[in-house]
């Protein structure tokens, strides 16, 4: 894995560059399996941040996620691709609702131990995929028309994240809030900030600065170009707008288990509000 995790002076910034996180895979797997072997039945009933999914639902997720990436991106298996950014979230939600619904004839154990193998297989696939090459799927809801393998695993490496968190949250374990596994998502997911920012004007060098409060050091700029809006990392000197969020609120802002309006209650904008309020909006996953 390639993390800076240097600490920057306030006025230090660089471009966001490719952040690796094949080798995260299998460690972070262990965990989850780690983490359903000690639940009991009355465990899988209960309710998670994804709304209407209880965690067997989110574990079928994750295991027709696995299935689809072995067919889809190891195996060269089409069935059905979509073009724009509402044909793309209707497929995607047609596919999850489809493999949750196949999996309620399925145990927690066999879901488990099925998991444990789809598991280990996308942990070693994602290792051989060399880094720079073209993705077979672009990552849309960073704006990318075109991704690298890099991008495409580390949105991956997000998914499989985030879904841990929500079964972790339900269950009152402790959260996977530890530098190595926190910064890759957070450095992948502000790359959503472009997008959410494509139609806010702006003066040309006008900086929206984004904290979390976690461990090591977590901030990143969103700032207007004469092309448009890029993200950096560091603090932009003389930012128009911050918005400092803890850990915990940072992460279900951007993967959507978090209203705007609850969020707007956790956070701390100051400066222009109105620069800082699509950052409320945005959302490092495909809704």
């Amino acid at each position: 894995m390639t993390v800076n995790t240097q600490t920057r002076t306030n006025e230090d910034m660089e471009p966001l560059t490719p952040i690796y996180t094949a080798d995260l895979f299998s460690p972070l797997h262990a965990e989850l399996i780690g983490l359903l072997r000690g639940l009991d039945e009355r465990d899988w009933m209960r309710q998670t941040l994804a709304i209407s999914w209880r965690i067997r639902d989110v574990v079928a997720h994750l295991l027709d996620g696995d299935l689809r990436k072995l067919a889809g991106g190891r195996d060269g298996h089409r069935v059905r691709t979509a073009s724009s950014f509402t044909d793309i979230v209707d497929l995607i939600n047609e596919q999850n609702a489809s493999g949750v619904a196949y999996a309620t004839r399925l145990s927690p154990r066999v879901m488990t131990d099925l998991l444990e193998i789809t598991g280990r297989w996308v942990s070693e696939y994602v290792a051989t995929l060399s880094p720079h090459a073209t993705a077979g799927v672009a990552v849309a809801w960073a704006g990318e028309d075109l991704s690298e393998n890099w991008m495409d695993t580390g949105r991956e490496y997000t998914e499989r994240w985030h879904h841990q968190m929500q079964i972790r949250e339900a269950v009152g374990a402790d959260g996977l809030f530890q530098r190595p596994w926190f910064y890759p998502v957070l450095d992948l997911s502000v790359r959503a900030f472009r997008r959410s920012y494509t139609d806010v004007p702006a003066a040309t060098g006008t900086a929206v600065v984004f904290e979390v409060e976690a461990e090591g050091d977590n901030v990143w700029s969103v700032i207007r170009e004469v092309r448009g809006w890029s993200v950096v990392r560091g603090r932009a000197p003389g930012a128009a707008a911050s918005l400092r969020a803890d850990a915990d609120t940072a992460w279900k802002l951007l993967y959507n288990a978090l209203a705007v309006e609850a969020a707007r209650a956790r956070v701390a904008i100051r400066g222009d509000s109105r620069l800082a309020e699509p950052m409320l909006g945005t959302r490092s996953v495909m809704v």
